[in-house]
This record gives C-alpha cells, sequence and structure tokens, in this order.
C-alpha cells in the first residue's frame, strides 16, 4: 500500500482543541534525548555501585540491550505505529499516534513522541526490565533507553537534515522510501537489519521527495 497521506509542508495543526493537552503533544528533541541519555546514565551509575556486576559485564548487557531495541523499534513501528493495515478501525487512533507524522514529516516538534508518554513508558520498561531480570536490568535497561534516544536522534536529522554524503546516507534513503515512496516497507529507521530478516526490504530505485508540489529526488 503506497502512503495514503498527501505530504504537506511546515507544521501540523493543533490536534486537541484544549491549549494545554495540545501543548503534550510537542516538544524540542533536547528534551528526550537528555531525558533517555540522562536515565541510562543513572541506570549504569546504579548497576555500577549498588551491585556487585563487573563493568564489564554491565557493558555486554548494555549492547545487548540497545540491539534489542532495534527489534522492537521494529516491531512498535510495524504493528502500533501502522496498526491500521492490521485493524482498519484503528485509523484515527494510528493518525493521532503517527498519521499526522507521515502527513507533515518535516513538522520538528512531532518528530518524536511527547516527553510525558515516553517518560512514562522508560518507567514502565524499567520497572519491567528490573522485575524480570533482577540486577541485569540496569545494564540492558540503560542500553534499551539509548537505543531509544539514538532512534530518536537519527530520525529527527532523516527529517531535518540534508542525507550525509558517506555511508549513513543509506538510512536517510531506506526512511524516505517509508515516507515518500511506500509505508509498508522499511519499518526500521535506526537500522534495517529487522526489514531484511522480515522481508520489508524496499526495492532499490529512486526516491522521489514530494511535498506540496515541491519534487527532490535522492538517488540510492
Amino acid at each position: 500500500m503506497k502512503n495514503k497521506f498527501s505530504i504537506k509542508k511546515g507544521e501540523s495543526k493543533a490536534v486537541f482543541n484544549n491549549p494545554i493537552l495540545e501543548k503534550l503533544t510537542v516538544t524540542h528533541i533536547s528534551v528526550p534525548l537528555i531525558l533517555f541519555y540522562g536515565a541510562s546514565i543513572g541506570l549504569i551509575t546504579f548497576g555500577l555501585t549498588t551491585t556487585h556486576m563487573s563493568g564489564w559485564l554491565i557493558a555486554g548487557l548494555f549492547w545487548f540491550g540497545l540491539f534489542f531495541w532495534t527489534f522492537f523499534e521494529y516491531m512498535m513501528h510495524k504493528h502500533v505505529f501502522h496498526i491500521v493495515e492490521h485493524l482498519p478501525s484503528a485509523e484515527k487512533f494510528q493518525y493521532l499516534i503517527h498519521g499526522i507524522h507521515h502527513e507533515y514529516p518535516r513538522d520538528k516538534k512531532r518528530l518524536i513522541m511527547p516527553p510525558l508518554m515516553s517518560a512514562t513508558l522508560a518507567l514502565f520498561f524499567i520497572w519491567l526490565f528490573r522485575a524480570s531480570l533482577g540486577d541485569f536490568g540496569y545494564g540492558f535497561g540503560a542500553g534499551f533507553l539509548s537505543g531509544y534516544a539514538s532512534y530518536l536522534s537519527i530520525h529527527y536529522a532523516t527529517h531535518v537534515f540534508q542525507p550525509p554524503k558517506n555511508k549513513l546516507k543509506k538510512l536517510w534513503v531506506h526512511h524516505a522510501i517509508h515516507h515518500y515512496k511506500d509505508d509498508t516497507v522499511a519499518y526500521g529507521v535506526s537500522s534495517p537489519l529487522w526489514d531484511w530478516i522480515f522481508g520489508t526490504m524496499p526495492r532499490k530505485g529512486r526516491v522521489t521527495v514530494k511535498e506540496e508540489g515541491v519534487k527532490t529526488a535522492i538517488p540510492q
């Protein structure tokens, strides 16, 4: 299925009439980065100072948590953010959590999940990892939260900045295909690994970014 939203420039329209609720739906990129990288550092510090785990063990758990994040990111994007593909009646829900981003992909304030919601989810996952993994949850949770913060950085960069002239350009092209060519492929943002594993890698070719009559071609 091709992208069903008409791609528009500028900032998106208000989601809520209530100004307080509306304010909670937007945020600057620096807020969640400080929040989640800070929480990751805090978990590592807590793990090193209050447990008997070695630095090497915590480092290994950190990288495992970071790797697990890439899988979680893919599954969330494919099955929750694009839930309407599996549950057509959830179209309004999908628009609120993700569809508005597809319609206004360059709205800097809606490129990331609002901090209140993401912080709530982060606290839940920290509790879950601690409850299920014990002390191992500190290192694993730190990697998971750092993965989320890194995903936010990459996602923001692919929408705001021009593709770099190096190997990282592939991330820009991969995400551009999802937005401007076919939103049923290229679900991975921080890594195309799981698209390759689950068969949702896009076909190679030129990506045409078309926003309100303006076209820009990004060759792969």
